[in-house]
């Protein structure tokens, strides 16, 4: 049975940990890349257990295995992965309705990720609803950046309702910031 929660256990870290290294970029095909997407960070136990202990990230479990997260990431955790700092700096510039991003309470989507067995069932949306269910009273909306390559991805959050607020290019790839207002 699916069960979507938020992690609470330190295997379930390392279980999100074991499918994201089956789903980084370098470890997948061009052909899977294009077709099922990809996720780009690598994290450590310690960096997921540090994001975990300021607010939990959701999971879908089948019985007792991880098969889906969805990474919380309080601005706070801005420091733990030296890759998103840029990121974050530019969360810095940008402006939404006519205002400045910082100036909303939001956290940011770390990464989301769905074992290949479970895709096209709906996981997706449902890690995004547990997310709303779990946060919606603390935090203003959800923010996050995809790869520009990844259009399955892409389809995907806009398909839940998040709105393209910016294009930019780093070191890694060009990205597009999107946001979903709750």
């Amino acid at each position: 049975m699916l069960t979507a929660t938020t992690t609470k256990k330190a295997r379930e870290l390392e279980e999100i940990l074991n499918l994201q290294e089956l789903n980084l970029v370098q470890n997948i095909s061009p052909m899977e890349m294009q077709t099922q997407g990809f996720v780009t960070m690598h994290h450590t136990l310690k960096i997921l257990q540090q994001m975990h202990d300021l607010a939990p990230s959701i999971i879908i479990k089948d019985d007792e295995q991880v098969v889906a997260y969805a990474l919380t990431m309080l601005r706070e955790c801005r420091s733990l992965v030296a890759g998103l700092e840029p990121m974050f700096h530019m969360f810095e510039q940008l402006r939404w309705k006519d205002k400045p991003l910082n100036n909303y309470s939001f956290y940011v989507m770390g990464q989301i990720c769905i074992d290949k067995k479970y895709r096209g069932k709906g996981l997706f949306d449902l890690l995004y609803q547990k997310h709303k269910e779990t946060y919606q009273s603390q935090f203003d909306f959800i923010v996050t950046e995809v790869a520009t390559r990844n259009n399955r991805s892409l389809r995907a959050h806009e398909r839940v309702g998040f709105e393209r607020i910016h294009t930019y290019r780093d070191e890694l790839d060009e990205w597009v910031v999107v946001v979903w207002d709750w």
